[in-house]
């Protein structure tokens, strides 16, 4: 991941000031064209693009599978990405569309044969596994014990985290990690993903369109993504922490038997 120094002024309450140099994240523009037309333009960090390209096309609905994919490939400078696909797409135009916490990651088009949200296999899960999540977190993620700049997403299976993302924005740290488990083989339905940013009805919709049971965060949901989690199935489980979590949305055979209250 590409950091810089820079030099900075640390001000004190009793008026004392220290110089000091600290790393900063870079952001990387990256613009992904897919069968040769743009679809989005992205702002990122310069690290794991692949599965960043394959997560967001699993993500919004362009492909299914790992199979839908014939090639990714970048240019020199990683600025753009060209996906091509097994199958043409048939593209009906979206209204620049920002996410709800990347303004300058835009999508400009859509497939129009992209499958509907549809209801999710039972989660299966254990509340030690949620803790374990909540632990590994709370060590610290690479870039972000040294910037304090990034959001983080980690693909969790049969008990063993297998990855961890970070980037500037939630939405690509959530990308990285599905396009991780599209690339690798890791089973959706056995998938369990962590992400340490709030999770909008957005955030909600990419988990369900690539067919993850279990969402956990260390932040909160809104209540519109507890809706369309309780809607198609989606157990959603929120402030997970070393030594508590909330149960927001379709409680896994692990839990208590109940649904908990949203606070």
């Amino acid at each position: 991941m590409n950091v810089k120094a820079a030099a900075v002024t640390k001000v004190f309450p009793d008026g004392r000031e220290t110089e000091e140099k600290q790393l900063f994240l870079s952001e990387h523009p990256m613009e992904i064209f897919v069968n040769g037309a743009k679809v989005f333009s992205l702002l990122c960090t310069e690290e794991n693009l692949l599965y960043l390209v394959a997560g967001r096309l699993l993500s919004s609905g362009i492909i299914e599978s790992k199979d839908d994919i014939r090639q990714i490939d970048f240019c020199q400078t990683k600025a753009r990405a060209y996906a091509v696909l097994k199958d043409s797409l048939d593209w009906q135009p979206e209204l620049p569309k920002e996410s709800s916490c990347c303004p300058q990651n835009k999508a400009y088009l859509k497939n129009a044969a992209a499958l509907p949200l549809a209801p999710l296999k039972k989660a299966r899960w254990k509340k030690e596994w949620i803790f374990q999540l909540a632990e590994a977190f709370s060590k610290g993620s690479t870039f972000h014990t040294y910037t304090a700049g990034t959001h983080s997403a980690i693909l969790f299976s049969k008990g063993r985290g297998l990855f961890c993302a970070e980037d500037i924005g939630r939405h690509n740290a959530l990308d990285k990690a599905l396009g991780y488990m599209l690339l690798e083989g890791i089973k959706a339905e056995e998938a369990i993903l962590f992400t340490s940013g709030r999770v909008p009805v957005d955030m909600a919709e990419k988990v369900i369109r690539a067919k993850v049971p279990v969402l956990v965060s260390k932040s909160v949901p809104t209540a519109d993504a507890i809706a369309l989690a309780e809607k198609y199935g989606l157990t959603l489980i929120f402030r997970a922490w070393k030594d508590s979590f909330q149960l927001a949305a379709m409680p896994g055979p692990a839990s208590t038997g109940r649904r908990a209250a949203a606070p």
